[in-house]
């Protein structure tokens, strides 16, 4: 007898052979003693018939992504665990032995401030569970002792310390203590209860197709881990402490990047609760610049417990509600954010007004590379971008006289090896050079890279240029507003919107793929009114990119492309991180044409481009439903239209209304009423008369 239910399959509406697979494996590590330690958990969720989340934890072994492998922390091979990272190591040293020989072996290891608390109450209580409590750290000296069993030295924070490394430092230390690799211990800005680990190559990048598929492949074939504790690896003297020279030269290396002397504008700081007290705020103060830190947000905690709907990503306008808030007070002139890694910069400002302005990856990028342009030193410039970022760039480059690489796929590491292809040839991508002539990178989920001693992006680095421009913009009576107004007076105003579908488990990864396949195979002759006058698939072998080199580039070039009437453009690609599908939407406006105008095009084309595609996948949304915030699931948007709001139409005198809507919203997330505002907001606008549901949120 099985341990699933026979009818499972039709029940979660997915293919027969991933249950068979999820039990497959959920029966090794029921029987194992290799997962000795877990049987008490999984047989408790056997036991509460948990049947979704086990074939989701166990119908595959976590891929190995984007240079290593991330998502939520979890008992079964399809969640982040002990297990799931040590194989990940097992594989990285067999793919190291292949690239570097039999010679000796150094990693940095680097980690974050995650800490396993189950915030979305996914694990059994009352039985023994090994993986609460469980911290970035503990990962990676769990990492270090595989390492270490292999033979290979690594070296990372003392114990004991309170520090901690963020992404582009870790880049940089690998470069400057001659290292053979790295691997961070993070899960960058996704959700509490993820984690993850990332690999790096000697260069202080991540591996591009091929060589990301040979990695993954020693990883898929780890049959055997071979491990020793953390203590036993120090003894032997397999483990080094991280210099502090080294971040030292980290900090200097950043503030090399300031072009201008300016440091009058003030600064207000909040790392989220992560690792950019390290990096941006330190490399800002070494400049010279007074930086005030949110208070709330600066402890080191992985709960992110001070963070809007607990989503520390610069991305997100509200994460940095309380940032402003400090910053009006202090009449301050700009506020930056980093992610928990530090890896990604966020930006407000006060413009000419007094008025606070968020900004965009996008804009932040077409800013700096203005700035870098017009104040750098380098005599023949290369401006390097991703293709789904804002081709304002691209303008602003050439108006300069610089050489653009413009069509890189997602993902930073394509600039990172862009740089190592000027470094190796002198050309890359039909520009010629060094990686010294580089003024930035940049991609538009606020990415940023101002200097070839890294090959990672870097919160810091952007720091400190985009404070040296407000300083310098200050000195003359003017903002950050008032700069980017004048770029678009040059170039044209210019429009981005991401939509983004959260579409979870294998239920979602499967819809994804229909998605996907479906547009590429039938694409829209029309979106939102406006004829589609051209169509690329990326992945298309005969197209500008060439034959796939791998499987890891076949999903990398997984990127449509439909250009439309009007100077517009819509771009589909799923994340390479997080279930989602990602709608990326650029308008660029006649001259003289109103930008309100442009904005209505845009938002038009947006979410109109997002039913055709969610239709492909049998998910019908009206457009007021579609913008209940991107952080919550396309499942509970659906329970949104069909649910959530009749039933709060039929519960308008009813006294228990408040406790219903907190039972209805709670599967959410944190601070689900204001996730929904938007959408019940729209809803009114079509339903005028109905203003009391939206008091009934407090609003």
């Amino acid at each position: 007898m099985g341990i699933f239910p026979a009818e499972l399959s039709a029940t979660l509406n997915v293919r027969p052979e991933i249950v068979a697979a999820a039990e497959a494996h959920l029966a090794r590590w029921l029987g194992d003693d290799e997962f000795g330690a877990y049987r008490p958990l999984v047989a408790a969720l056997v036991a509460e018939k948990r049947w979704s989340l086990l074939v989701d934890s166990f119908y595959q072994v976590m891929p190995f992504g984007t240079g290593g492998r991330r998502g939520t922390v979890g008992v079964g091979p399809n969640r982040f665990n002990p297990w799931t990272l040590a194989a990940s190591v097992q594989g990285h040293v067999a793919y190291l032995r292949v690239q570097r020989g039999e010679v000796p072996l150094h990693v940095v290891i680097a980690y974050d401030v995650r800490c396993f608390r189950d915030a979305g109450g996914n694990m059994p209580t009352g039985v023994e569970n090994p993986l609460l409590g469980l911290s970035s750290r503990d990962f990676a000296e769990i990492a270090a002792g595989v390492y270490a069993a292999n033979g290979v030295h690594t070296t990372l924070i003392p114990p004991g310390s309170s520090d901690f490394m963020s992404t582009p430092e870790l880049s940089f230390a690998i470069r400057h203590l001659g290292a053979d690799a790295g691997l961070n211990v993070s899960a960058s800005h996704n959700p509490p209860d993820d984690n993850g680990g990332k690999f790096y190559n000697h260069l202080g990048g991540q591996e591009v197709p091929p060589g990301d598929e040979a990695m993954g492949k020693q990883v898929d074939a780890v049959r055997v881990v071979r491990a020793m504790a953390y203590a036993e690896a120090r003894e032997r003297g397999m483990v080094s402490d991280y210099p502090r020279r080294c971040h030292d030269g980290y900090i200097a290396v950043n503030v090399a990047t300031s072009l201008v002397p300016s440091r009058s504008a003030r600064v207000v700081f909040t790392g989220l609760h992560g690792t950019g007290d390290t990096s941006a705020a330190e490399a800002l103060s070494a400049c010279g610049f007074h930086v005030d830190i949110e208070p709330t947000q600066a402890p080191h905690d992985g709960a992110f417990p001070e963070v809007p709907f607990r989503t520390p990503n610069p991305e997100v306008p509200q994460s940095m509600d309380r940032a402003v808030a400090l910053a009006k007070s202090l009449d301050a002139d700009l506020v930056m954010a980093c992610d928990p890694d530090a890896d990604r910069i966020g930006l407000v400002a006060r413009g000419p007004d007094g008025a606070w302005r968020f900004f965009t990856g996008n804009e932040i990028a077409s800013l700096l590379a203005e700035h870098r342009l017009v104040h750098g030193r380098v005599s023949r410039p290369i401006v390097m971008k991703t293709e789904v970022t804002s081709e304002l760039v691209s303008r602003i480059a050439r108006r300069h006289g610089a050489q653009v690489v413009g069509d890189l796929m997602v993902g930073f590491k394509y600039i990172g090896d862009g740089l190592r292809q000027l470094e190796d040839r002198g050309s890359f991508a039909g520009v010629t050079g060094s990686p010294a002539d580089l003024v930035i990178g940049v991609e538009e989920s606020h990415g940023v890279l101002v200097t070839a001693e890294l090959r990672d992006k870097d919160a810091a680095g952007a720091a400190v240029g985009l404070a040296e421009m407000a300083s310098l913009l200050k000195d003359q009576g003017r903002t950050l507003v008032d700069a980017l107004e004048d770029l678009w007076a040059r170039e044209g105003y210019v429009v981005n919107r991401l939509v983004s579908t959260v579409m979870r488990g294998a239920t979602g990864k499967a819809r994804i793929e229909r998605i996907q396949a479906s547009l590429r195979a039938d694409p829209p002759t029309e979106v939102a009114g406006l004829a589609v006058t051209d169509f690329a698939d990326r992945a298309d072998p005969s197209g500008p990119l060439g034959p796939i080199k791998s499987g890891t580039d076949a999903a990398s070039r997984d990127v449509l492309v439909f250009r439309l009437g009007d100077g517009a453009r819509v771009l589909l690609r799923p994340s390479g991180t997080e279930p989602k599908n990602k709608v990326y939407v650029e308008v660029i406006g006649a001259p003289g044409e109103p930008k309100a105008e442009v904005d209505a095009r845009a938002e038009r084309i947006a979410f109109g481009f997002a039913a055709v595609m969610l239709a492909r996948g049998d998910i019908a949304l009206p457009e007021w439903a579609l913008r209940v915030s991107d952080l919550v699931a396309v499942e509970q948007k659906q329970h949104f239209a069909e649910v959530f709001v009749p039933g709060l139409l039929s519960r308008q005198d009813d006294v228990a209304v408040q406790a219903w809507i907190d039972a209805e919203l709670r599967p959410y997330g944190k601070d689900p009423r204001g996730l929904v505002l938007p959408a019940l907001r729209a809803w009114v606008t079509e339903n005028p008369g109905h203003a009391w549901v939206i008091a009934s949120l407090g609003s």
